[in-house]
C-alpha cells in the first residue's frame, strides 16, 4: 500500500513508518530514539525543538507515548507543504493519518498471525534466553534517546551556543524530587510545566 502513495513525501512517510514498526522493538522510548534521529537529521521533517515539543505534548496525555508519531507526521506534512502552501492544514492532516495508519498496521499483522506461535515458546530457553541481551540493548537505545534530547534541550543551537541553565536546574530539581522526596509524577510534571511557562514569559524581562 505504501508504494501506491508514490515516491513523494507521503510515500516516504509511509515507507519509513512501516519499516520502523517492523524493525524496532523495546517500547515507545526505544522506537523514539530511531524515529527522532531519522525524522530530524535524515528526512528533515521537523526541527529538534519541534521534536522536543512533540515529546513533551505526548508525555502530558493519557494515551500511549508512541502516538507522538501522529505529531511528527503532521509537522512533517506542514513543513514539506505536501499539498502546496495553500493547503497546509489539509496536507499535514493527511500526513498524520498516513503516519498513524502505517505505524500500527504491522503491529496488527504481527498480533493476528504471530500470537499463536509466541504462545508455544513459553518456557523454551532457546527463545527466552536472547531476551536478556535484547533487554540490555533496549536500555542502551533509551539512553541514546536521553542524550539526544538532553543535548537539544541544554544546547538548542549547538555546543557553540548558550547553555540553557534554567532547563538544567529544573531537570536537576525534578530528579531530586523524584528520587529523594518520592514526589508524584503528575504533580511534578504540572509543577515543572508551570515553572517552564513562567520562565518563558518572565525570564527575558528578568534578564533585562
Amino acid at each position: 500500500m505504501a508504494l501506491l502513495l508514490g515516491t513523494g513525501v507521503y510515500g516516504d512517510i509511509a515507507l519509513f513508518f512501516s519499516k520502523m514498526a517492523v524493525v524496532t522493538f523495546g517500547g515507545a522510548y526505544a522506537v523514539l530514539a530511531y524515529m527522532a534521529q531519522q525524522a530530524v537529521e535524515t528526512h528533515h521533517w521537523l526541527r529538534p525543538g519541534e521534536m522536543l515539543d512533540g515529546l513533551g505534548l505526548a508525555e502530558t496525555t493519557p494515551g500511549p507515548l508512541i502516538m507522538v508519531v501522529t505529531f511528527v507526521g503532521f509537522v512533517g506534512g506542514w513543513t514539506k507543504e505536501v499539498l502546496g502552501p495553500e493547503n497546509l492544514a489539509l496536507g499535514a492532516s493527511l500526513a498524520a493519518v498516513v503516519v498513524t495508519y502505517f505505524t500500527f498496521l504491522p503491529s496488527f499483522i504481527f498480533i493476528f498471525l504471530g500470537a499463536p506461535l509466541i504462545e508455544t515458546t513459553h518456557g523454551n530457553l532457546k527463545f527466552t534466553a536472547p531476551l536478556t541481551g535484547i533487554t540490555a540493548a533496549v536500555v542502551g537505545v533509551i539512553l541514546n534517546l536521553a542524550v539526544f534530547f538532553a543535548y537539544h534541550v541544554l544546547w538548542p543551537d549547538g555546543f557553540d551556543s548558550r547553555f540553557e541553565w534554567p532547563s538544567a536546574l529544573l531537570g536537576a530539581a525534578a530528579l531530586v524530587a523524584l528520587f529523594r522526596f518520592k514526589a508524584g509524577i503528575i504533580p511534578l510534571i504540572a509543577a515543572c510545566g508551570a515553572l517552564g511557562l513562567a520562565w518563558t514569559l518572565l525570564g527575558p524581562a528578568v534578564g533585562s
